[in-house]
C-alpha cells in the first residue's frame, strides 16, 4: 500500500493526499493506495496541485498496517507523519487526535 506525500506551498507542512481527494495533515487520514491505478489517479492529482502552486514536491510513500492504524515504512517518512524526534511536546504527535485508520 501507498500513499501521496508532498509539502502544502503557503507554509511548509507535511500533507497527504486524503480519501476524499483533499490534502489532509494527519497520516492516519491519508487514501492508501493499493492499485496501480490508483496510484496514476494520485500522482495526477498531485501535479495538478502543483501545477496550481498548492504543493512542492509530491511523491509517493510505502505505507503498512498495524496493530494502532497505518504508518510508513520508512524511518525518514514516519518523522515527516509525527515530527520532530527530539522534542515530542512539538509537531503533528503534540496534536491529541486519534487514529481514524
Amino acid at each position: 500500500m501507498k500513499a501521496l506525500t508532498a509539502n502544502r506551498l503557503i507554509d511548509g507542512e507535511v500533507v497527504w493526499l486524503g480519501r476524499s481527494g483533499q490534502w489532509v495533515e494527519m497520516l492516519h487520514s491519508a487514501w492508501g493506495l493499493e492499485t496501480p491505478e490508483a496510484e496514476a489517479e494520485a500522482m495526477a492529482i498531485g501535479a495538478q496541485a502543483v501545477t496550481e502552486r498548492l504543493l512542492v514536491d509530491p511523491y509517493l510513500i510505502d505505507l503498512r498496517r498495524t496493530e494502532d492504524g497505518i504508518e510508513a515504512v520508512r524511518f525518514r517518512e514516519r518523522i515527516r507523519a509525527k515530527g520532530p524526534t527530539t522534542r515530542p511536546d512539538l509537531g503533528k504527535q503534540a496534536r491529541r487526535e486519534t487514529s481514524a485508520a
